[in-house]
């Protein structure tokens, strides 16, 4: 077996830094979501995304940062991350972050079952066997006597399913759009809808220099995340690094033990294990499938 590329290798580095900022933006949202209303800390991580985009993308791209060829769809496709940022934080003001992570993480089970029908994808035994095994992993977590508050469950069931939609319209995107314009109109219509939201949905106390502070660096590790989220994936196949994309469940577990206490039970730990397993069993066979066609 040959050593990575340098390249592949470069990718792996930004990859796991992205998944830093995001178990840290989790983290921080589920401390600011003690004292604050989710709507603004949503609001605020997409407003700093977007500020930071015009800023230190605006003067070198211009236009090319609003060019697309499919609006419509990248619209669409805003939303449903929108969506995710929502009930994920909505989630994480009531259940614990190891938990409401890997819940969250069920969304390439539905992106499985959803592929027949949206792409045209065939599934295979071994999918479906992913896909049982992974639901199978949600309901250890969320099984009664878990102590888990069922509308924090729901709350993330329905953020794995709008990130289940939002990696579809991706896969469909990448083909023609560029990845910085995409990105970008993340920023754009999350802070649009947000902001036509917010003097509906303000209350709460005024944050101090402290909280504020943390506030605005939801925006900065979602935005600079999602960076090098999609530097990762131009310079090394998806079929490498998906399989890695499933460490952010070990550290949203450490995370969770060591600045809020808490550390799951057995059967939750077993449905942890269960659902990372199940996402990198779907992973891998792609990566087989597709170094079959090649």
């Amino acid at each position: 077996m040959s050593a990575p590329s340098p390249a592949v290798l470069r990718a792996i580095l930004l990859l796991m830094g992205a998944l830093v900022l995001f178990v840290l933006l989790d983290a921080t949202a589920k401390h600011l979501g003690r004292t604050y209303p989710v709507p603004m800390l949503v609001w605020a991580r997409y407003a700093v995304h977007f500020a930071l985009m015009v800023v230190l993308l605006g003067p070198s791209m211009r236009g090319r940062l609003v060019s697309t060829g499919r609006p419509g769809r990248q619209v669409v496709r805003a939303l449903c991350l929108l969506a995710v940022t929502f009930f994920s934080m909505a989630a994480l003001s009531r259940m614990p972050l190891a938990e409401t992570t890997a819940i969250l993480f069920a969304a390439p089970l539905i992106v499985t079952l959803l592929a027949r029908p949206v792409l045209g994808e065939q599934i295979g035994a071994v999918r479906w066997a992913a896909v049982l095994t992974g639901f199978a992993g949600v309901l250890l977590i969320a099984r009664p006597g878990s102590g888990l508050v069922v509308e924090g469950v729901l709350l993330a069931l329905a953020g794995a399913v709008s990130y289940a939609i939002y990696q579809i319209l991706t896969r469909q995107l990448t083909a023609t759009e560029n990845p910085v314009t995409m990105l970008f109109y993340t920023a754009l219509v999350g802070t649009g809808a947000m902001t036509l939201m917010l003097p509906w949905v303000w209350e709460g106390p005024l944050p101090d220099l402290k909280d504020a502070l943390l506030i605005a660096s939801l925006g900065v590790y979602g935005g600079t995340g999602h960076f090098l989220l999609i530097r990762a994936f131009r310079d090394a196949p998806a079929s490498t690094l998906s399989p890695i994309l499933y460490v952010q469940l070990v550290w949203a577990t450490l995370l969770g033990w060591v600045i809020f206490g808490h550390f799951p039970d057995g059967l939750a730990l077993a449905g942890i294990l269960t659902i990372g397993a199940a996402g990198a069993m779907i992973a891998l066979h792609s990566r087989s499938g597709a170094r079959k066609k090649v």
